[in-house]
């Protein structure tokens, strides 16, 4: 075995992983996830966070 075998494994097995990945991202089962991933920078904060707080209590 020579190393062009091995790039050869090496690129097939990271082609594999990358379809695997494109796959699963673009499943039905996770698409209500990512929209909701997508919508969290859109939504109303209604308080401030959790380090602001932090610092008027403590003054």
């Amino acid at each position: 075995m020579d190393i062009g075998v091995l790039r050869g494994i090496l690129t097939a097995t990271i082609l594999v992983l990358f379809l695997g990945i494109w796959v699963w991202s673009w499943s039905r089962k996770r698409r209500q996830d990512f929209d909701a991933a997508a919508a969290l920078p859109l939504s109303d904060d209604t308080r401030p966070p959790n380090n602001v707080m932090n610092k008027e209590q403590s003054s």
